[in-house]
C-alpha cells in the first residue's frame, strides 16, 4: 500500500516522493526521497528533537575528543579559504571553531541554539554569540568572509531559506562551509536494503524523535547551491579514522560530507 502524505518536496515543490526509510521502535518516523531533486525529506507531522545534540565540552581543551573533527574542519578551511577575514559559525556550540579561527587571525562570532553552549562559549573565549535560530534572527547584509554550518543544514527545515539568509549575509565572492551526512553513503544504503528485507533492524528507545527535518546527497545539495546563488567549490566525504578518510577523500562513499561553496550572485531571504 502507497504511504499517504500531505506535504511537497521543501527544496523542489515536487510531489512525487517516494517512501526512502522509517526510524523508531515502530517505523512511525518516515523519510521520503523526492523523484525530482533526491532530496530526502522527513515528515515533519512526526516531531523532532534538537536538544539531543547539545554539547558543553571545552572549546580550549585541545586533548578533547569531541574537539577533534572541528579540528579537522579547521584544517580545511586553512587549506582551501585564501585568507583570514570576519567568520561566523552557525551552530557554534561551545565555541572550539571560534577558537581556532581566533588563534589564526579572523575576527570571529557565533550564533547558537542552545543558552549553556553559548554561555560557555562567551565565559571562555570572550566571542560575541548570538543566541537564537538561524532562520530567524536579524543579519546585516554582506558582513561576512566566511560562514561555516557543521552538521546545521540537516536540522533546518527550510533548506533553501537557510541557503538564502547565508547568501544575504556573505560578502561578495564570500565563502561557506557546509558538513552534513551524506544519505547516499555505501554504508548507509547498505543498512536501507537490509532494513527493508528484516536483517538490520536499528533499536530505538521509546521517547526517541528525529533531528534532522532534510537529508542530503552530492545531487540534492548542488540542486540546492544552484537555486540560491552559489557554485561548489569542493565536495568530499571523510571519516575520523585517517586509513578510511584516504578512502573517503577520494571515492567520496563515506557517511559525512563536508562541502566549500562560494557565492555568485546576490540573493536576498524572501
Amino acid at each position: 500500500m502507497k504511504t499517504r502524505i500531505d506535504f511537497a518536496c521543501r527544496l523542489c515543490g515536487h510531489v512525487d516522493l517516494q517512501p526512502l526509510y522509517s526510524l523508531g521502535q515502530r517505523g512511525q518516523f518516515k523519510y521520503f526521497r523526492c523523484q525530482n531533486c533526491t532530496l530526502v525529506n522527513y515528515d515533519l507531522s512526526g516531531g523532532l528533537d534538537q536538544r539531543q545534540y547539545i554539547d558543553l565540552t571545552d572549546p580550549t581543551n585541545d586533548r578533547a575528543k569531541k574537539n577533534h573533527d572541528k579540528d579537522v574542519s579547521w584544517r580545511f578551511i586553512n587549506k582551501w579559504v585564501p585568507k583570514p577575514g570576519k567568520f561566523l559559525d552557525v551552530g557554534c556550540g561551545t565555541g572550539r571553531l571560534l577558537y581556532l579561527a581566533q588563534k589564526s587571525g579572523w575576527n570571529a562570532c557565533g550564533l547558537e541554539l542552545s543558552h549553556e553552549a553559548a554561555k560557555t562559549a562567551v565565559d571562555m573565549l570572550d566571542v560575541p554569540v548570538t543566541i537564537g535560530n538561524f532562520l530567524t534572527v536579524d543579519a546585516k547584509p554582506n558582513e561576512y568572509d566566511l560562514v561555516a554550518l557543521r552538521h546545521v543544514l540537516e536540522h533546518l527545515v527550510d533548506p533553501i531559506l537557510a541557503l538564502q539568509k547565508i547568501n544575504f549575509r556573505l560578502k561578495p565572492n564570500g565563502y561557506a562551509l557546509f558538513e552534513m551526512p551524506n544519505i547516499e553513503a555505501l554504508d548507509i544504503r547498505l543498512k536501507r536494503v537490509l532494513a527493508n528485507i528484516g536483517i538490520h533492524q536499528k533499536q530505538f528507545s521509546e521517547d526517541y524523535l528525529p533531528g534532522h527535518c532534510n537529508e542530503f546527497c552530492r545531487a540534492s545539495f548542488q540542486f540546492l547551491l544552484e537555486k540560491t546563488g552559489f557554485k561548489l567549490i569542493r565536495w568530499e566525504t571523510y571519516s575520523m579514522k585517517p586509513v578510511v578518510n584516504f578512502l573517503y577523500t577520494h571515492l567520496h562513499i563515506g557517511n559525512k560530507a563536508r562541502a566549500l561553496v562560494a557565492k555568485t550572485d546576490s540573493i536576498a531571504p524572501r
